[in-house]
């Protein structure tokens, strides 16, 4: 399997080059991620022209925005920050995800210190000059901070999509779109989609419909924003019970009295909080492939993403 191409701050690969000369190596992108995802590294500040080490610089008010300036001298680096954000952005157009260094005036998500003129915080709110071109420009691609793969459920969470959009971008974005392709699209990703929102799940189908009711280009851009926005939600307990309960119905001929009821025993197990999901996620796909079903065979839900990474062993 090729790599997915991912972008990544360069001070998590393990590279000197934050303000003070130091890195943020993050082991678990390196050692972890890395056998999966083909990192391609970016350092806002240091490609801007800021130079290592540098003076730090943070985010400032003015009557025409946000600023990016030295903390002590008050120099600043909008200009050279804005120019770099122009030459790179559209090279970024082929990654199917970010990760980012949080609490960065250019790379930081969410949670930013905003200062005055006087260099005092006005608010937490803000986003890293380079990261808010990024999800702007492509609001579908997966974006996460690296701090934030810390918990369980946003590490899977943002991993599951990363896979999900190099779906859509490898069989159904650009010359790949048909109808075809857009259709057997939304089979595989049919699971996925009722467990992290069914509300959404219901839209989808009936959009799909009628495929010569509009340009088929403009159906599949309305299909992947909804797609990717459901994605972003976290799957309750509950929704993933709705999910496998639902599997389990195509299994249902195929199954013995005692296998059915062991799987039920661990799908209630895992309802309440007694066991990960992987355990009842086994005894499915066990099911399925002593006697598969070649419906349930497209399912992504069954195999989001490779098996070693250990996600549902935490969630």
């Amino acid at each position: 399997m090729s790599k997915i191409p991912v972008g990544i701050s360069t001070c998590l690969l393990g590279k000197e080059v934050r303000h003070d000369g130091g890195h943020k190596h993050s082991r678990y992108c390196t050692e972890v991620l890395s056998r999966y995802f083909e990192f391609r590294s970016l350092c806002p500040e240091l490609e801007a022209g800021l130079g290592v080490p540098r003076p730090a610089i943070h985010l400032r008010e003015s009557d025409d925005g946000l600023r990016l300036v030295e903390v002590k001298k008050g120099t600043d680096h909008t200009a050279e920050m804005q120019g770099f954000i122009d030459r790179v952005m559209g090279s970024l157009a082929d990654l199917r995800g970010y990760i980012l260094m949080a609490k960065s005036p250019s790379c930081g998500m969410e949670r930013i210190r905003v200062h005055n003129s006087d260099g005092n915080v006005v608010h937490r709110d803000g986003r890293g000059m380079f990261a808010e071109a990024l999800i702007r420009t492509y609001p579908l691609m997966p974006v996460e901070e690296e701090g934030r793969l810390n918990d369980d459920q946003l590490r899977e969470n943002f991993i599951e999509r990363v896979f999900a959009y190099d779906d859509w971008m490898q069989n159904v974005a650009g010359e790949r779109l048909t109808p075809q392709a857009l259709i057997e699209f939304h089979t595989r990703h049919k699971f996925q989609l009722l467990a992290h929102s069914e509300q959404i799940y219901r839209q989808l189908g009936p959009m799909l419909g009628d495929l010569k009711s509009e340009p088929l280009t403009t159906i599949a851009d309305r299909y992947i924003h909804r797609f990717m926005e459901a994605m972003t939600k976290r799957v309750s307990r509950g929704s993933h019970v709705n999910a496998m309960q639902h599997l389990m119905g195509y299994l249902r001929d195929s199954m013995g009295d005692a296998d059915r009821k062991v799987l039920m025993e661990q799908v209630e197990a895992y309802h309440r909080g007694e066991v990960p999901l992987i355990v009842p996620m086994t005894l499915l796909r066990m099911a399925q492939r002593r006697e598969p079903i070649s419906y349930l065979d497209q399912q992504h839900y069954l195999s989001p993403y490779p098996d070693d990474l250990g996600l549902r062993n935490r969630i």
